[in-house]
Order: C-alpha cells, then structure tokens, then sequence
C-alpha cells in the first residue's frame, strides 16, 4: 500500500491533460494497463483528480447481510465518514452490475466531506440524482438494487481491482468525459509534467493537421516539425 503524500499543486496538473495522454504518458514508465474498462461518467462534463480511497466488495451472501445497517460496524458506512477531502472514493465490486454499489444520499456525504469524485467497477442506484449532487461520479452502470442484494463491503484502504486495473490506497485517480486512469502514487509528479507537456504538443500537430499537412513527418514528428513547435512555443 502507498502511503506517498501526493502534493495537491501534482493533483491539480493531472487534471490539465486528457486520460488519452495520460495513458500515453504512463507508458514511458512501463505502466500499460491504467485505463478501467467500461467505466465512465454520469456525465459527460465531469472531471475529477485526487487520491485513491478503497473499499473492497465482496458476493452478499445471507449469513453476512442479515440485520439492520450499522453505521459504526458497516465498512461502507465507516469508510464513507473517513474519506478526506480530495478523495476519490475507488468501490471495488468486481464488475458486478446486478445491484447498485451506493445511492444518492451516500454519495451527497461523500461530497459535503469534499471528497472530488467516486468511482466503481458495479453500478450505482439513484444515478440521476447522484449526476446532479456535484460528485464526479463513474460507473459501469446502473441499477436500481440496493448494495447488498449482491455485495457484501469488506474492506477499507487496502489493495482493489476497479475496472480490470490495480488501485492501491493513494494512486491518483484521474476522470474526463472518456473515462478513468490510475496514475500509481510514485510516478504521479512526472507523470503529470510528462503529460502536459505532450498535450501541449499534440495540440500544436492538431493545428498544422486542421491546417492541411500531411501526416507524413507530423505525426509522429519529424526534426523539422519539432523544431517548429520549440519556435512556436517560444513565441507563445
């Protein structure tokens, strides 16, 4: 488990590139597998970036789920009231999607406690109404089952799988309106400058493409075209 602190100033620059670049970027590091499959967002205009904070869901079965909720012993419940601001709440359900993994007044504590998003491999319930608290908030579905009719919480703030990905407590959880990318805590700082370097880059080959050039020494580029891109951003 991580336990590196990442500066908020290295959040905040992972927001700037899109989870496109940030794949890319991962790459130089060896990192392959960052992007979760089939989770995306409620909606469209969501984007988040914060630590990762875990719980782990395991199958319901009825031994474990008999009786009323309780608050102090639940681990969905006691991790929900430990999440700090800044947080991404990362819900491990094994790509469930038979039942939600929480609703919409869950997911409101989990915004006035400042967390920046939640994130799962299962569904949500309430979508629509968790669209609107606020919450950056990714699924890979909904459905309108509560939890545990299908999950049992296990665990808070240990290692998970979200999306086919490897999150560990503190990796940088990364969304836009594609999807989600685990930014692992340790290469977070390059990682970032990595990537918006790139982004800035590719948006200068973006404008010489719209502008008619020929993929042809663009891209990638060639000598020439880099350094045409050094004068331009000297210009800039």
């Amino acid at each position: 488990m991580s336990s590196k602190v990442i500066p908020n100033e290295i959040v905040q620059q992972l927001l700037i590139p899109s989870t496109a670049t940030l794949t890319t970027a991962l790459k130089d590091f060896g990192v392959t597998r960052s992007y979760m499959h089939r989770v995306t967002p409620l909606d469209p205009n969501m984007k988040m970036a914060g630590p990762a904070f875990t719980l782990r869901y395991v199958p319901a079965r009825e031994d474990l789920n008999a009786g009323e909720v309780d608050n102090l012993r639940d681990v969905q419940r006691v991790g929900i009231e430990q999440i700090e601001a800044g947080e991404v709440l990362v819900i491990d359900a094994r790509g469930d999607t038979r039942a939600g993994t929480m609703g919409d007044i869950l997911a409101t504590r989990i915004y006035k406690r400042g967390a920046a998003g939640v994130v799962t491999d299962g569904a949500f319930r309430d979508s629509p109404a968790i669209a609107e608290t606020g919450l950056a908030a990714y699924a890979a579905a909904m459905n309108a089952h509560s939890n545990k009719t299908i999950h049992h919480p296990s665990e808070i703030q240990v290692p998970i799988a979200c999306g086919e990905v490897a999150v560990l407590p503190g990796d940088v959880i990364v969304g836009d309106a594609e999807g989600v990318v685990v930014v692992p805590a340790q290469f977070a700082e390059d990682v970032g400058q990595i990537a918006v370097e790139m982004e800035e880059r590719e948006a200068f080959l973006m404008r010489k493409i719209q502008g008619g050039a020929n993929i042809l020494g663009t891209y990638p580029p060639d000598e020439r075209t880099l350094a045409e891109y050094e004068r331009w951003k000297k210009e800039r």
